[in-house]
């Protein structure tokens, strides 16, 4: 009906979408305060990252659309979603302010890293953690909230943050 060109191309941004919905209903979760239903839409939301390059890379169906709506679905899902997580389920309770400031710059650091990675064509190693790293890790780390002590949060969400726009090179895994 509309072709392969039309399917080749729509079809990874449907991945992008679902990792955007997912990183949505992580935050919807929080403020719902389902915890493991918050962290677990985030764990959906690596999947899906994961498959809409795998899809692209192999229908050939790359492109610029493709690579922006990428990046502002993982700046939601992976640097906002986490960030709401970790500042309703540990900040709000222990360190509401610089819980706040904390969530905050790690959204804005995963946010330039997502930008810097737009602009780079590093194709061995990523400059800086990825964001979906990053996200991911603090989403796990969260289902750990009653054996890990509050305070380890901001110092890893800390850390982590500067890791993403930092000029390590990481190196890129299953390509």
């Amino acid at each position: 009906m509309f072709g392969k060109t039309f399917d080749s191309r729509i079809l990874p941004c449907l991945f992008t979408l679902a990792n955007l919905f997912f990183g949505f209903l992580s935050i919807i979760f929080a403020f719902d305060h389902q915890l493991r239903m918050s962290a677990g839409m985030i764990m959906f939301s690596v999947l899906m990252d994961s498959l809409d390059g795998k899809v692209a890379r192999k229908l050939k169906a790359s492109s610029d659309f493709g690579k922006e709506l990428d990046s502002l679905s993982d700046v939601i899902s992976f640097g906002l979603a986490p960030g709401v997580l970790i500042y309703v389920f540990v900040y709000h309770n222990y360190w509401p302010f610089w819980g706040a400031w904390i969530s905050g710059f790690f959204t804005i650091c995963g946010a330039l890293r997502l930008a810097r990675f737009n602009i780079l064509s590093c194709t061995d190693y990523f400059v800086g953690v990825p964001i979906t790293f990053a996200g991911g890790f603090m989403a796990l780390l969260l289902l750990f909230l009653d054996r890990i002590p509050w305070e380890a949060y901001p110092v890893t969400m800390f850390i982590l943050a500067v890791l993403m726009v930092s000029s390590l090179q990481v190196p890129k895994l299953g390509k």
